[in-house]
């Protein structure tokens, strides 16, 4: 699915700049810094041993809440093709293409997988050691329907007629040409079983997460010792691709300067570092597939008084989120705390400086369900409230255009209690990670 932040990184490559990988949506820059090392960067060191995979056995365990769901929703299957959810539930990764490769889970049986022919071998090598390490495989030649397999998959398991629901970033024409194949079935959106089960994170999910914002934070900071006037922000993405490098992990982050903090997602446009310049870093890296999402904005030298006042909103505004946050409330509730703080400061109404949402929820993908805005809606009655185990980036922000923008970003999770960031908040302006950092 191609976002803003995608569209962002397939333009800067072409304009040679530097935003790179997180999410498996987002493209990887191959920019690597000229010369040695600065010594902060070459300081850090791998943290991979931190991160355990996912086991088939905690897949199993998904498969399995997928099924309740499916009952608690009246959906008779769903099914997969490449992407997030797929590798979510099965451990399988796969792209989309033009050619149909689906995993159909029922509610009630084997799941089963439909795939080209030339590609059964490959198939079945994803599935040995996985969760559905035994289940059906049929295979289509080039010159064959795939959606007349998945029909007959269901008619096999007794679901000729009923409710399908299908992965909501399944291609439009898959989803359509399924239908066809089988008109007596009643395809529905897979999300509240997928989302039902992804938006909740387990422990081993949320220490993979707290893995990836360390790993991302300690980045950050060793970038931010190593910044001198005069670079680009091509070159600061360069020493974060080696920074995350040397951390082990796959990840970067866009850099903004200047007046060009003041857009959310920034700006393609070259720009250099000056003493006095407004700088933010905003993305992460992937652990085992979680992800962290972190903003600092920060000057280097002196910030202006009005630099240091808006700051020090946003600040407070991250901190109404967080202590408003808590089992049970309304999620425009989370980024009314954040977003009554900024407008009471005199930055409002509503989004006209505060210019997005608070958060997203967060986990495989960078953005993922649910939201923390008003209006969060996607298909059942629980979808509008916090529950324990949901994890969601808190960035509220202040944009002054033509001037500067701050963003204040650390990812939060929901516990049985309240809520906890995974990171230690920045603490100012002019001292971003804390002088005894």
């Amino acid at each position: 699915m191609l976002n803003r932040r995608s569209f962002l990184w397939l333009t800067s490559v072409a304009a040679g700049l530097s935003v790179v990988r997180v999410s498996a949506q987002r493209g990887r820059s191959e920019a690597e810094p000229s010369g040695p090392l600065p010594p902060s960067i070459a300081a850090l060191t791998s943290m991979r041993a931190k991160a355990k995979p996912t086991t088939a056995q905690e897949r199993r365990g998904r498969l399995d809440k997928a099924r309740r769901l499916m009952t608690e929703q009246k959906i008779d299957a769903i099914i997969l093709a490449g992407g997030t959810s797929l590798t979510y539930f099965t451990g399988i990764r796969w792209g989309n293409s033009e050619r149909l490769f689906a995993v159909v889970i029922p509610k009630v049986g084997n799941p089963y997988i439909v795939t080209p022919a030339f590609e059964e071998d490959r198939t079945r090598e994803q599935l040995a050691g996985g969760p559905m390490e035994h289940t059906d495989v049929a295979i289509w030649q080039e010159d064959e329907s795939p959606f007349a397999l998945v029909a007959q998959g269901l008619k096999d398991r007794g679901i000729a007629t009923g409710r399908i629901g299908v992965e909501e970033t399944t291609k439009f024409v898959f989803a359509d040409t399924m239908g066809d194949a089988a008109p007596a079935l009643n395809v529905v959106s897979a999300t509240p079983v997928t989302a039902g089960c992804r938006m909740i994170k387990d422990a081993h999910e949320i220490e993979l997460m707290k893995v990836a914002c360390e790993a991302t934070l300690k980045c950050y900071e060793a970038v931010y010792h190593a910044l001198k006037p005069r670079m680009t922000q091509n070159d600061v993405g360069a020493l974060l691709t080696a920074g995350f490098g040397r951390l082990g992990f796959p990840g970067g982050a866009s850099v903004q300067v200047g007046e060009y903090t003041a857009l959310p997602h920034g700006s393609i446009a070259p720009q250099t570092i000056r003493e006095g310049t407004i700088i933010m870093m905003d993305n992460g890296c992937s652990a085992e597939g979680y992800q962290s999402d972190i903003t600092r904005t920060y000057v280097l030298g002196k910030a202006t008084d009005k630099m240091k006042k808006v700051f020090d909103i946003v600040h407070q505004a991250q901190t109404a989120a967080l202590k408003f946050a808590r089992p049970g409330v309304a999620l425009e509730g989370i980024d009314a705390a954040a977003r009554n703080v900024i407008v009471d400061a005199g930055y409002g109404p509503g989004f006209k400086f505060f210019t997005h949402r608070l958060g997203h929820g967060m986990g495989m993908d960078g953005h993922e369900w649910p939201y923390l805005v008003k209006n969060n809606m996607f298909g059942w009655e629980h979808a509008m409230k916090a529950q324990p185990g949901m994890v969601f980036s808190d960035e509220p922000g202040i944009y002054i255009r033509g001037e500067f923008g701050v963003r204040l970003e650390d990812d939060m999770f929901i516990t049985e209690n309240g809520a906890e960031l995974m990171t230690p908040q920045s603490p100012s302006i002019e001292d971003p990670f804390g002088k005894t950092s």
